[in-house]
């Protein structure tokens, strides 16, 4: 079962990447491996998995001397200060740094092992109270303070977007498209919509996409947008009519109860 969910994740990243121009390369895959035994990370590296994330130091500590040397292990989870001594020389990274107190500690102690930690700044975009990580005030003057730390290499964010379908703020519920520029003839989006979930296409999302980009000047009048159900050409014209073209393919037949319009 690992190994064919392996597959399938690697699958699914070089179709992501293929959709935004990516090299598949550029792209690490962390296996999170907190809680699970031995055993399984054992049966992952097998199947060709060699970046675990552990969100515990006594787990790091346990699984290290137990796999083989060429594992890179990364640290996910809340780190206290007086632990990092004990993973510092042994973690690719560190994705959970939140304070310049930790960044200190940190650094002082891969200089006693002559390492530099590549690390991510935990951010708290969501601002909730129960969560750990900076406010987002707070993220360029750490970047400034510890920019000269020798030991210490920041790669850059670790995030995790707040909750917004069912937020307070939507009583309605919400749609979410996420845009993303490739060039000024290209876009790619994805799309989650209130009562639908995850959507592989949309007409009116395309149009909205590709509109905003080009007020925006960051498209010509005529643009792809690329979105998993496929691509959809969007040509805007001077007067502000906004025209799509694509391709079209049999999905069903089907009759509309006469109730549907009344």
């Amino acid at each position: 079962m690992i190994t064919e969910n392996l597959e399938q994740v690697r699958k699914n990243i070089d179709e992501a990447c293929r959709m935004a121009g990516r090299d598949p390369k550029e792209v690490t895959l962390i296996a999170v491996s907190k809680t699970k035994p031995v055993s399984m990370l054992k049966e992952a590296y097998d199947a060709g998995a060699r970046c675990f994330g552990e969100n515990k130091v006594q787990e790091i500590m346990d699984k290290h001397p137990q796999l083989p040397e060429d594992i890179q292990w990364h640290m996910i989870g809340h780190l206290q200060r007086n632990k990092v001594k004990y993973i510092v020389d042994k973690v690719s990274m560190i994705h959970s740094v939140d304070s310049l107190r930790l960044a200190q500690t940190i650094e002082q102690e891969a200089a006693k092992h002559n390492v530099c930690v590549p690390v991510l700044l935990e951010v708290n975009v969501a601002q909730e109270e129960s969560k750990f990580g900076l406010k987002m005030d707070e993220v360029l003057p750490l970047i400034d303070t510890i920019a000269d730390f020798p030991h210490i290499k920041v790669q850059g964010l670790m995030t995790i977007a707040p909750y917004v379908e069912n937020a307070d703020e939507f009583p309605e519920r919400m749609n979410l498209q996420i845009c993303r520029k490739i060039d000024t003839g290209n876009l790619d989006i994805e799309i989650w919509e209130r009562g639908s979930g995850y959507t592989k296409a949309s007409g009116t999302g395309s149009c909205a996409a590709a509109v905003t980009a080009y007020r925006l000047g960051m498209v010509e009048s005529r643009v792809n947008v690329n979105q998993p159900g496929g691509m959809i050409q969007i040509d805007i014209t001077d007067n502000g009519d906004i025209y799509m073209t694509g391709s079209v393919g049999y999905i069903a037949d089907m009759r509309v109860a006469e109730s549907f319009f009344s």
